[in-house]
């Protein structure tokens, strides 16, 4: 019995010594991710009932092992950028070459920042932001893109995209893309202001 109570105590101060609740802890995210899939999405002069004649593009972007389901749900670990505004002058429907800076000024050339919209008592992600899905899914979370720009230049047939973000907790984050972005038309099904769909996590936090 007093071997078993040994036993027994060892195995206590084992699992304690374990765990993560460590006030000095902090973990630590991919700051300098490489996205190595996307695809851009054009959506016309969808603020046009706004008085913004200019055009939005939503640009996805998606980072590691992750993928797009069968149903259509977004599965794997990494980051997925998401800009749902980002304005480009109403004569282009791609994605030219230059610098995005974040604004709240529909202008050409901007993208809007990120934030939690509040209406009616329920809150909306709109914006731009980085959904972390971590492979300890207690870690995965969102953050807003405060600040920052990115810019965007054609290499051939590539676009290449080098970000530089601040986000709403003041961390620096760089990412690169090198890769084909297609651009997926969605004037025709997507009218000004209707529901614009984006992937859903297969796993929601």
């Amino acid at each position: 019995m007093k071997n078993l109570s040994v036993i027994l105590l060892f195995l206590v101060v084992s699992f304690a010594s374990c765990k993560t609740n460590d006030p000095d802890f902090e973990y630590t995210y991919n700051t300098n991710p490489r996205y190595t899939w996307g695809y851009a999405e054009f959506f016309g002069a969808y603020y046009k009932d706004y008085e913004n004649s200019n055009n939005v593009i939503s640009l996805s972007l998606f980072s590691d092992s992750l993928f797009i389901d069968d149903e259509g749900n977004l599965d794997g670990t990494g980051q997925y950028l998401f800009i749902e505004d980002l304005f480009i002058a109403s004569t282009d429907t791609i994605l030219p070459e230059g610098v995005y800076s974040a604004s709240k000024s529909g202008d050409p050339f901007t993208f809007y920042p990120g934030e939690s919209f509040g209406v009616d008592e329920m809150k909306y992600t709109i914006g731009a932001y980085i959904y972390y899905i971590e492979k300890n899914s207690a870690f995965s979370t969102i953050k807003f893109i405060d600040r920052g720009s990115f810019t965007v230049s054609n290499i051939g047939s590539k676009q290449n995209i080098t970000c530089n973000f601040v986000l709403s907790d003041s961390t620096v984050l760089n990412g690169m893309f090198n890769a084909q972005l297609p651009h997926i038309d969605q004037s025709a099904t997507t009218p000004s202001n209707a529901p614009r769909k984006k992937p859903a996590l297969k796993y929601p936090f």
